[in-house]
């Protein structure tokens, strides 16, 4: 007989989830650039997204973590130390260095078959590329001045052929990007850029199965298949064997939030015994719609009940929350989503928008307000 499934209420589901977040403590991770290795290496990816009416969501998502957290510490994680990479996870993403192996896989799945955003690149071109990377040193495609420019074929296409031959080159694994001034990024070869003799070795299918699991047990706390594998639905087979290989040896215990008892979910058992301890009083965070906690949105629905409109891409006359929305975590609800822009001339934070998504409180609203006062600083920081 399967274990039976432990309910749990909805507020031990939530505390589950920031305390795994690292979302309940004021400053978990300390400060500086291994301030910024020890949060990606915990929650496992950062998401990286161009959009800028305020600070981008990667340094916005380890700023939330990170207090004290500076643009320079994660250049020189990246750059400098090199504890961290760019890579696709279910987006582009700031990922551990020591995870290389657990995406040379999909490196190698690109390399043998490109898909339409990569493939086209002739042999000759591609070559020519990396000799002179390897001759010139790192480039980004600023420096590429000589390229015969082609018609887009795509709004967020370039004109450049060589940019698509450095697309090329970063997804399968022969470039890294060494510096991101902005959205401008540089790349390098990668055997270089991380002082390899030869690149790392892939993992197999089910140690890479057993990490998508792990990493999802320490940044979420409990798990479902979905959140588990978010982005790799290709994953789904081989995480289930994992789960129920250990749930047989008692590793993982079966839970579900009460009244959901269809989304099984699954936690280690010494985390299922502290989900009975009060949970500790929590910040006030400004979210980006990018965090972790935010961007899986099914699940933000189950654990907070409540739905999160992403409208960048919605008319303007559509739009219920406002074009860049951020949710605002006030202990364990989000009360509210604010629509800022920054007034980067003026050094100012606008609210543009200010939707309450639960029962307004006065001693919500100060709170916000100091939070808000914090958050501009960091922009002009």
């Amino acid at each position: 007989m399967p274990p039976a499934s432990h309910a749990l209420s909805p507020s031990q589901a939530r505390a589950i989830w920031l305390r795994a977040q690292r979302l309940d403590a004021a400053a978990p991770f300390g400060a500086g650039p291994d301030a910024v290795r020890r949060a990606v290496e915990h929650l496992g990816y950062v998401q990286i997204d161009t959009i800028h009416v305020i600070e981008r969501c990667h340094h916005h998502i380890l700023y939330t973590r990170i207090p004290a957290y500076r643009r320079t510490d994660l250049e020189q994680a990246q750059s400098g130390d090199k504890t961290v990479f760019e890579y696709w996870t279910h987006a582009l993403a700031y990922v551990p260095t020591a995870d290389y192996r657990q995406f040379v896989a999909a490196m190698d799945r690109r390399r043998a078959q490109p898909g339409p955003w990569i493939s086209g690149v002739p042999e000759q071109d591609y070559a020519a590329l990396l000799r002179r990377i390897r001759n010139e040193g790192p480039l980004s495609i600023r420096d590429i001045d000589d390229d015969v420019l082609v018609e887009k074929t795509h709004p967020w296409a370039s004109r450049k052929p060589s940019k698509r031959a450095l697309r090329l080159g970063f997804f399968v694994g022969d470039l890294a990007v060494s510096k991101r001034t902005g959205m401008l990024k540089t790349y390098d070869l990668a055997r270089r850029h991380f002082g390899w003799q030869r690149r790392p070795r892939p993992v197999g299918e089910e140690q890479s199965a057993r990490y998508l699991l792990q990493r999802a047990l320490r940044s979420q706390g409990m798990v479902s298949l979905e959140s588990a594998c978010y982005g790799d639905a290709a994953a789904k087979p081989g995480v289930r064997a994992v789960i129920d290989a250990m749930v047989k040896k008692k590793q993982l215990v079966p839970v579900h939030i009460d009244g959901l008892a269809k989304a099984q979910h699954w936690i280690a058992p010494a985390d299922l015994e502290a989900s009975g301890q009060p949970a500790a009083p929590a910040p006030v965070h400004i979210l980006s719609p990018f965090d972790p906690l935010i961007i899986q949105r099914k699940r933000l629905q189950a654990f907070f009940g409540y739905e999160h409109r992403f409208e960048a891409y919605v008319p303007a006359d559509k739009r219920v929350l406002g074009y860049f929305a951020l949710p605002v975590l006030v202990g364990d609800v989000i009360v509210a989503a604010l629509d800022l822009k920054m007034d980067r001339k003026a050094g100012r934070l606008l609210v543009q928008k200010w939707t309450w998504v639960a029962k307004a409180r006065p001693a919500w609203k100060a709170a916000i307000e100091e939070a808000l006062d914090r958050f501009e600083q960091f922009q002009r920081s």
